[in-house]
C-alpha cells in the first residue's frame, strides 16, 4: 500500500518561504510521476507542480513558475516543494499525490494520480 504524508505547512507573511515534504512510503519515489496540487476554501483544487520518476523533469503551472521548486531525494523516498516569495493567493492545503505506472509524463490533471496524501495547509498573511 502506497502511502504519502505532507509536512512543513504553516503560517508565513508575505514573501517569505516554507519548505514543503512528502514522504513515500510502500514504493520507492523514483519509479512514478508525484506531484503537489493545492485546493483553497470553496475553490476547485489546483495543480502547482511535478516531477518525474525516472529522471528530474519538472513541470509547473504559470502562476507558481520561478518561485516554487520542484524536487526528489531517491534516498530518502521524499518529494519536496520549496516555495519561495509567497503570495496571499497561495494560501490553500497542499497536497502530495503519486501516479501508477500507466504515466509516463508529468501530468497537470490529478485524475492521472492514483494515491493522495492529507495534506498540509499553507497559509499567506499580507
Amino acid at each position: 500500500q502506497v502511502q504519502l504524508v505532507e509536512s512543513g505547512g504553516g503560517l508565513v507573511q508575505a514573501g517569505g518561504s516554507l519548505r514543503l515534504s512528502c514522504a513515500v512510503s510502500g514504493r520507492t519515489a523514483r519509479t512514478y510521476v508525484t506531484g503537489w496540487f493545492r485546493q483553497a476554501p470553496g475553490k476547485e483544487r489546483e495543480f502547482v507542480a511535478a516531477i518525474s520518476g525516472i529522471g528530474y523533469s519538472t513541470r509547473y503551472t504559470d502562476s507558481v513558475r520561478g518561485r516554487f521548486t520542484i524536487s526528489k531525494s531517491n534516498a530518502a523516498n521524499t518529494v519536496y516543494l520549496q516555495m519561495n516569495n509567497l503570495k496571499p493567493e497561495d494560501t490553500a492545503t497542499y497536497h502530495c499525490a503519486a501516479a501508477g505506472p500507466r504515466l509516463t509524463a508529468n501530468s497537470n490533471d490529478s485524475n492521472d494520480y492514483d494515491y493522495w496524501g492529507q495534506g498540509t495547509q499553507v497559509t499567506v498573511s499580507s
